[in-house]
């Protein structure tokens, strides 16, 4: 496993990278923050399964367990019936700079039974479910950038083709670029993100993002059938503009 990134297969609720590290070699995620235990650096999973928690690890929970190197069961809270099998793949792409490197991830869901995909719906917090990012507390002056050029402290289901963490860092800069693959299901998604916000912690920088593909309405997945989701995850020094992201998106979309 590279020196940058760990992925940590054998977590017995959430498979996640952590730690996820800059080029200059700044730490980027944090795992299980005290305000939210559950959230693990960078991970991929579900809110609700048929209506079955797999998101918050508050009794009774689904857990996700790796099986082999490419196979994550999702098990039911009676922690013995699988409700999906997720084959998945995370390699690291060399993108032929020094300031920035790619994971790539490809994530295909085979439901066992019949399954409704499904999120809290948004009130003041919620919608979220899908690929996240959890960042370090003092990870400071971020901010969240999306494919039309706007900056947010806070994106609600805004939809974009990546966006982009930035901010400062063990004394210089760095960010996460969060790529949704063109053709996963309701691309271009929604965002759901925070730099700020008090839903999360007290410690004043939150780093949260969610490509939340959930966000609009549940997503019904039949047995047999396979939801595919890609995503590139490009890690950067400096803070990039809108040109360098959307170069980025230009770079992996093309191949």
């Amino acid at each position: 496993m590279s020196r940058r990134w760990t992925y940590n297969a054998d977590h017995r609720k959430r498979p996640h990278v952590h730690p996820l590290a800059a080029p200059s070699g700044a730490v980027l995620t944090r795992d299980a923050p005290e305000d939210h235990p559950w959230h693990h650096a960078l991970w991929f999973t579900i809110k609700f399964v048929n209506e079955e928690n797999f998101w918050e690890e508050v009794p009774p929970y689904g857990v996700l367990r790796h099986v082999d190197p490419g196979t994550v069961h999702w098990i039911r809270p009676d922690r013995e019936t699988v409700v999906i099998v997720d084959r998945r793949s995370i390699g690291e792409v060399d993108l032929g700079v020094d300031d920035a490197y790619a994971l790539d991830w490809s994530i295909t869901l085979e439901p066992q039974a019949d399954v409704v995909l499904d999120r809290t719906p948004f009130t003041t917090w919620g919608g979220y479910g899908g690929l996240s990012l959890r960042g370090r507390p003092d990870w400071t002056d971020t901010r969240l950038l999306l494919a039309d050029g706007s900056v947010q402290d806070r994106v609600l289901g805004r939809r974009s083709s990546w966006c982009d963490l930035s901010g400062r860092v063990d004394g210089s800069e760095a960010g996460v670029l969060l790529l949704h693959g063109p053709a996963n299901p309701r691309h271009p998604v929604p965002w759901y993100g925070s730099t700020r916000a008090a839903t999360y912690g007290d410690e004043g920088w939150s780093n949260f993002l969610n490509a939340a593909f959930l966000w609009d309405e549940p997503l019904p997945v039949n047995a047999g059938e396979q939801l595919d989701l890609s995503y590139r995850v490009v890690v950067h020094d400096g803070v990039w503009d809108v040109d360098r992201c959307a170069g980025e998106w230009a770079r992996w979309t093309s191949g």
